[in-house]
């Protein structure tokens, strides 16, 4: 199957939280990094999920945001420290690749955001994806 959702990063679940309807599921990216996932229980059986299964975390590129250093005091759990690898501008937005530790990702953002944040190749940045925001797909 292919998705129109650039950012696909694999890792590996370290761990699984359950609630009533829904998990936060932990995985560590295969650059070290760990990300949470908030999902339906549903999914976590639909998927067979476990620690130790492998996964590919999802995320849409106007699902990530950036800030120019770590920000504390923020719900946000993932905060994937990274370099800006390229910037491409439009008329009102822009795209902002970004290496982060054995991945790249790309996230959508306004002109103005670029602008403001001085963004170019070579800028070290930091990622920041809502954990409800990240969807998995099995490995």
């Amino acid at each position: 199957m292919s998705l129109s959702i650039r950012n696909q990063i694999p890792g590996t679940v370290t761990a699984i939280t359950s609630g009533a309807v829904m998990a936060t599921v932990r995985a560590r990216l295969a650059g070290g990094q760990e990300i949470t996932a908030a999902i339906t229980l549903e999914a976590v059986k639909d998927l067979g999920l476990a620690e130790g299964s492998k996964v590919n975390a999802l995320a849409k590129a106007t699902e990530i945001a950036l800030a120019t250093a770590p920000v504390a005091g923020l719900s946000i759990r993932n905060q994937l420290p990274g370099t800006v690898v390229e910037v491409a501008t439009g008329g009102a937005m822009a795209t902002v690749k970004v290496a982060i530790e054995g991945a790249e990702l790309t996230a959508a953002i306004t002109k103005d955001a670029v602008e403001d944040l001085a963004l170019r190749a070579g800028v070290p940045v930091v990622a920041l994806i809502k954990s409800t925001e990240i969807s998995l797909a099995a490995a």
